[in-house]
């Protein structure tokens, strides 16, 4: 089966979203971690 001119740049305007939600999830979940760790990083035992 062959796509179409028009179906193969939504599919790509799709990729490039879904793409984009994921690295904002992964950027989310990092800034979330490194700021929780951070917060508790000065007590911890020498």
């Amino acid at each position: 089966m062959e796509l179409t001119p028009e179906e193969k740049k939504k599919q790509k305007q799709r990729n490039w979203a879904i793409a984009a939600v994921l690295a904002a999830f992964v950027l989310l979940v990092y800034v979330v971690t490194v700021v929780k760790l951070g917060a508790n990083i000065m007590n911890r035992p020498l």
